[in-house]
């Protein structure tokens, strides 16, 4: 795998030109030509005004916002390759659920549920044929703005950066929310060390995950809130999906930032709070499980996308 900058700052064009050149790299790297290539995926940040339109996104400066990036992208392909290059453009989120899909559930058809708690929460719902769930207007497997089941968690309705007020979820199992977690803990724990520093909430936010793998019982209290209230999603989104696997992904199942200890007891939160809420059968038939590939999980995923999209092309 390559990995580069985009450059995103510079704008739109500069980051596509940077695509092509990465390809360009590759290919050149591994003895190839792009005679060679059959088809392009691209995995980007939504929303989308239409397919491959960007529309505002938390993600990117506000440049891109109205920018056609599957034509532009199109025609820059076309002109290096010689050719019309076939190209798949899909959310990030959906991209990253396709690659982790087709490593849970090997040379099975299952259908798999993924989760990935961040900045926000990353959901993609992957059909029996490889494919995301992603909709009429490209706004399908949004599951972080659902609302969260405030009424189990004893929670207030935050506010979220989407502008909703009924309490996405993602405010209460990502990073977005965990100031404001922290803010009401702290009420209950005047005396520890962050209730007294100078930073501000988000920096101090951004100590809980050493703090809780240290045994900070303030910050396992907070992780332990959001590992429910993901549990309570799983198990929401479970009525709806029915899925054969969940895996859950995001910062807090990385290998080289939590410890194995943090991610057993977060993982087992998930899953007993979620089997609460399962129809008896789905108990026993659906299995939660960490995410496996990392952040090479999106590009691999729209690499698979176009595979799969060429082979139906084919039939």
């Amino acid at each position: 795998m390559l990995q580069a900058s985009t450059n995103s700052k510079l704008g739109p064009e500069v980051v596509v030109r940077s695509w092509v050149e990465a390809v360009t790299n590759y290919l050149s790297t591994n003895g190839l030509t792009w005679d060679q290539v059959g088809g392009v995926g691209l995995a980007v940040p939504g929303p989308f005004q239409r397919y491959g339109v960007f529309d505002h996104s938390a993600n990117l400066p506000d440049s891109f916002t109205g920018f056609d990036v599957h034509t532009a992208y199109g025609n820059a392909l076309a002109e290096r390759a010689g050719r019309p290059i076939p190209l798949t453009v899909g959310n990030d989120g959906d991209m990253g659920g396709v690659a982790e899909a087709q490593h849970v559930r090997g040379d099975s058809n299952a259908t798999v549920l993924m989760l990935a708690p961040g900045s926000g929460l990353g959901c993609a719902y992957i059909d029996a044929r490889g494919f995301a769930l992603s909709g009429d207007t490209f706004a399908g497997m949004e599951g972080g703005h659902m609302p969260a089941l405030l009424h189990l968690l004893g929670a207030k309705p935050y506010t979220c950066g989407c502008g909703r007020d009924w309490g996405c979820i993602e405010m209460y199992t990502c990073l977005a929310g965990l100031p404001t977690l922290l803010a009401e803990k702290l009420e209950q724990y005047p005396d520890h060390d962050l209730a007294k520093s100078s930073l501000s909430m988000k920096e101090r936010a951004f100590s809980l995950r050493g703090l809780a793998q240290r045994g900070d019982r303030l910050a396992q209290e907070i992780f332990d809130f959001q590992a429910k209230a993901l549990g309570l999603h799983v198990a929401n989104l479970s009525m709806a999906l029915d899925p054969k696997f969940v895996v859950i992904g995001g910062g807090l199942m990385d290998p080289e930032a939590t410890s194995p200890a943090f991610r057993e007891r977060y993982l087992n939160i998930v899953r007993e709070t979620a089997r609460n809420y399962l129809w008896p059968y789905q108990r026993d038939s659906i299995t939660i499980v960490p995410a496996a590939l990392g952040d090479l999980s999106q590009a691999i995923g729209a690499a698979l996308t176009a595979l799969y999209k060429s082979k139906v092309s084919h039939l």
